[in-house]
């Protein structure tokens, strides 16, 4: 019989997401720059909405995620939502191709590892360490209960650092059975624990934290400011 995760209720604050941050400022468009008027800023908001997956989600045309789910009026509730209208082609570690999840890590050194592994990984891919990036902390607050994966050797594959395969599949039975999300030790920083969150009402409070720029020069290993 298979091992169930256990049942935890998280009372977590300043849960820490970084995203790029040309996307943290949803109504400063990165498209404004592209743009020498009002009218031409308009046509191009009219081309770009008509492939926002966040947009066909919020008027119920994505297969993975119901408009229902989707959270409307709040403060950053286009964030909240991009977050699970845009997975990744191939998923990520608690989601598929088809929907996405919140990730967030209880401590912003958690997010900073994670965050710094998969940009390096892409740079490993071209072989070059020659870039700067900024990112927008965000931070959320939880109060609910979720399954979690901690401490339990079972559930050891579903931290395999080279493979989403059997975390994957645990996201999609836990989904399927209810589950508000995962709470699982981070693999990019041992001491570290994050939070997959498959429901977006749950997501709660969301707002802006610091800024951080990396700076890769030739290493795999960035310089981390705050900016």
């Amino acid at each position: 019989m298979p091992v169930v995760p256990k049942l935890t209720t998280l009372r977590q604050f300043d849960t820490c997401r970084l995203i790029p941050s040309r996307f943290a400022d949803v109504e400063d468009s990165v498209l404004a720059p592209l743009a020498d008027s009002d009218a031409v800023l308009r046509d191009l908001f009219t081309l770009d909405n008509a492939t926002s997956e966040r947009l066909r989600g919020e008027y119920g045309g994505l297969p993975g995620i119901g408009v229902d789910e989707l959270v409307f009026g709040v403060p950053n509730f286009r964030i909240i939502n991009a977050a699970y209208t845009y997975p990744r082609p191939e998923g990520s570690r608690f989601n598929d191709g088809e929907r996405g999840a919140w990730y967030c890590a209880f401590e912003v050194e958690t997010s900073l590892a994670e965050i710094t592994f998969h940009k390096t990984v892409e740079y490993m891919e071209i072989d070059r360490f020659d870039d700067s990036v900024t990112y927008q902390a965000m931070l959320a607050d939880f109060t609910s209960i979720f399954h979690d994966i901690r401490g339990i050797e079972a559930y050891e594959g579903c931290l395999d650092p080279t493979s989403y395969i059997e975390s994957q599949q645990l996201a999609n039975d836990l989904l399927d059975s209810g589950s508000m999300g995962v709470i699982y030790p981070s693999v990019r920083r041992p001491a570290g624990n994050c939070l997959a969150c498959f429901r977006p009402a749950l997501v709660g409070n969301v707002r802006k934290g610091q800024a951080y720029r990396l700076t890769w020069s030739g290493s795999p290993t960035p310089v981390i400011e705050t900016i």
